[in-house]
């Protein structure tokens, strides 16, 4: 119970009041997109790129722990994708959208605000190894999947330069990578720059939550409820079972092991609703799973963190 009182509601007020703001047109749409694009195309990426570029990459990368949370990442994206399809009837198109809500659990919003409430700033590394890789590895899996089942095995180069361009254009995987060169450069940042970029990434994950909750005034549960149901369990449940099992055989460090299970028992972010819209397939499935995982993420967020303890 402290851990929910303490740790995860506090994270979860944030939310619940730019979702007020928005539903009492405090801060209007404009508004809250304006700040979801600060957000996430400013400050977030420069999060990332600070904290990439001061981590000790040789410790930060424990491949137990990535082998871990990505494959249950992956079993849950095979889960939504062939739940979808053969349990649900839907079409491969809409399965694949399906499947990558089930994949892309929210690592920074609330993974990395929430584990650090909880285990200390100090904690973060594995985490920050996570969040690395996940932009990448969630729309490589997910762009390919689709656009080979809109091509139907031909136009392979499409589909390779949709790829490219997809991860080229992403301002998160911009600051990783940026991170990672001034990290592998051996350079510190100059003073003026580093306080600078510090102010900007402090805002980062206050206004993202705040954002967060005024996107999620716009979903609307409505429809498809046993397959939304179905995304929810294998993002809430599926996803850290598998994550936690394969730590446990792999014999993760109790840190990694830590941060793995909590980011995987994290709900769907908002990237699983745009990748569906970008394609205009299941979205009000992606929105709907968004919205409910986020709120009941409160309790099964709890029950994890309890479990480890």
């Amino acid at each position: 119970m402290e851990a929910l009182i303490q740790v995860i509601l506090p994270v979860f007020l944030v939310v619940g009041l730019g979702y007020l703001a928005a539903w009492g047109k405090v801060i209007s749409e404009a508004g809250i997109e304006g700040l979801m694009k600060f957000a996430q195309s400013f400050a977030i990426p420069i999060l990332l790129f600070l904290a990439l570029a001061r981590l000790d990459l040789g410790s930060g990368f424990d491949w137990r722990m990535l082998v871990s949370f990505y494959t249950g990442a992956f079993c849950g994206f095979l889960a939504g994708l062939f739940g979808a399809r053969f349990l649900f009837k839907r079409d491969w198109e809409d399965a694949v959208a399906v499947g990558f809500v089930c994949l892309f659990s929210n690592s920074v919003l609330l993974g990395l605000a929430i584990s650090e409430r909880a285990y200390g700033s100090d904690s973060l590394a594995p985490n920050y190894a996570i969040i690395a890789l996940h932009a990448p590895f969630c729309y490589l899996v997910g762009v390919l999947v689709m656009e080979g089942v809109r091509a139907r095995g031909a136009g392979l180069t499409r589909t390779a330069g949709r790829v490219v361009k997809s991860l080229a254009t992403n301002p998160l995987v911009i600051g990783i990578g940026a991170g990672v060169l001034v990290n592998l450069s051996g350079q510190a940042l100059p003073g003026v720059i580093a306080d600078a970029a510090g102010l900007v990434a402090r805002a980062g994950l206050p206004a993202a939550l705040f954002g967060l909750g005024g996107v999620l005034f716009r979903y609307r549960p409505e429809g498809d409820l046993r397959l939304i149901a179905y995304a929810v369990a294998i993002s809430l449940v599926l996803h850290p079972s598998i994550t936690w099992v394969l730590g446990r055989l792999l014999d993760v460090q109790p840190g990694p092991f830590r941060s793995a299970v909590v980011t995987a028992g994290m709900a769907p972010g908002v990237n699983a609703y745009l990748f569906a819209n970008m394609y205009g397939r299941a979205r009000r499935v992606a929105a709907s799973t968004v919205l409910i995982a986020t709120g009941l993420c409160i309790f099964t967020a709890w029950g994890w963190m309890t479990a480890l303890g």
